[in-house]
């Protein structure tokens, strides 16, 4: 029998990318997988001061999905977590954190879609950063809008897609789903029955959900 040939892993790079408050911690995972989106993205991860970083299981789940999908992309760590040099800045330095790691993955892979991606507070700065930064594809899961002011974000007009879990412990699901009502476009609503803040047991799920979505765009 031959054997199948092994699949090769994506490259996993590590590195400090110059943000305006100091360096910050990212990785960038390269596949080997082909790109037909012509795309690039970014993963947004929770609340700094609650032990968010890059290292979440659900971060790491969306960073791992577009990699396998052959897309490049990156996770960091807001300034202030773990080896990024800043102090918390109240989701205004963190939009100019991520503004940084947009503009080195567009520097370093040039004509390619923005695609930004974030979980609870990554998601609300995802979202509030997404139509300065010209994003393509848009993927919001548990967004923390509960923490702040959402009357004056701009909504994007690309491709978003929202994951919410229904039994959500910390973000309220009755709250995004009333806040979805209001705005213009809404986003593409997917509501996980019985899943918390953290999907436990959900993950695999949850990469299906954003498969299944992305394979619904025109490439």
């Amino acid at each position: 029998m031959h054997q199948q040939p092994e699949k090769m892993r994506p490259l996993i790079e590590q590195m400090f990318i110059r943000g305006p408050a100091g360096k910050l911690e990212t990785l960038i995972t390269v596949s080997t997988t082909p790109n037909p989106h012509n795309a690039i993205a970014i993963v947004c991860h929770p609340h700094p001061l609650h032990e968010g970083t890059m290292h979440n299981k659900v971060v790491h789940t969306m960073a791992r999905t577009f990699s396998d999908l052959g897309i490049p992309v990156a996770r960091f760590n807001f300034r202030g977590v773990e080896a990024s040099e800043g102090t918390f800045d109240n989701a205004i330095g963190e939009v100019a954190d991520l503004a940084a790691v947009i503009a080195f993955m567009q520097n370093r892979y040039p004509d390619r879609a923005v695609w930004l991606a974030g979980f609870s507070f990554g998601a609300y700065i995802a979202l509030k950063a997404s139509v300065n930064n010209q994003a393509a594809y848009l993927l919001t899961v548990a967004p923390a809008i509960h923490l702040y002011d959402t009357s004056n974000i701009e909504i994007p007009n690309c491709p978003w897609l929202l994951i919410m879990g229904d039994k959500d412990e910390i973000v309220s699901p009755d709250a995004v789903f009333r806040w979805t009502e209001k705005i213009t476009p809404a986003p593409d609503m997917v509501q996980m029955e019985g899943a918390g803040h953290f999907f436990h047991r959900r993950l695999v799920e949850l990469k299906n959900i954003l498969i299944q979505h992305i394979q619904t765009l025109k490439t």
